[in-house]
């Protein structure tokens, strides 16, 4: 997965969250987390099939393809940034403003593009490096959907770092949520506001 800054790539948000919610979650450390408010719905900072709470002072924005260039050449640089396997990111997340280094991306398909297991399994082969995967299923607002642990070795650093991704389908096609991190302390550090947007997820 390309992980460069997607710069002028991202539309920045326009205005607040949704008003925030009392909605906590928590990882197998028993750290809880707060909403900072719900994404997805029509009119908010990224529209898409699913909503979901992010964690508070997280910061979502749309990324918007077309900011790269429309002509032929700027089309198959925004592919190649924002494409990973059959889905394409539609918004990221950031965990900078409430202190750590990583994004939650949503990924979004079109409605041909499989089942969620299917898609999960082509986006975590669009990886380089990848070892120990481990899926299994889970059942959220009404939503049947498939996650994934795994290991990615830096080409750079030569260490592995964890992730984590999940797919569910919707009428509208497939959606899949990332959760990477400079490195598995601060993925470990953001695993709660990954469990909110997984606790809270519902068709938009």
């Amino acid at each position: 997965m390309v992980v460069l800054l997607l710069g002028g790539a991202l539309t920045a948000c326009s205005g607040a969250h949704e008003s925030a919610s009392a909605v906590r979650a928590t990882d197998a450390t028993g750290t809880a987390v707060r909403s900072g408010g719900t994404i997805g719905a029509r009119g908010s900072v990224c529209e898409l099939p699913v909503t979901f709470d992010i964690a508070e002072s997280w910061k979502a924005e749309a990324v918007n393809p077309t900011a790269v260039g429309d002509s032929p050449a700027g089309k198959e640089v925004a592919d190649a940034l924002l494409r990973q396997g059959p889905v394409t990111t539609v918004c990221e997340v950031d965990a900078k403003p409430a202190g750590n280094i990583g994004f939650l991306r949503v990924f979004t398909g079109s409605p041909d593009a499989g089942e969620a297991s299917t898609v999960l399994r082509a986006f975590v082969a669009a990886e380089k490096d990848v070892s120990e995967e481990t899926y299994r299923s889970f059942t959220t607002g009404g939503l049947e959907g498939v996650e994934v642990e795994y290991l990615r070795t830096s080409e750079f650093l030569d260490e592995s770092k964890k992730a984590r991704a999940l797919a569910v389908s919707t009428d509208q096609g497939p959606v899949v949520l990332h959760l990477g991190g400079m490195d598995t302390e601060e993925h470990e550090q953001m695993l709660p506001a990954y469990e909110l947007a997984r606790r809270t997820l519902r068709g938009a």
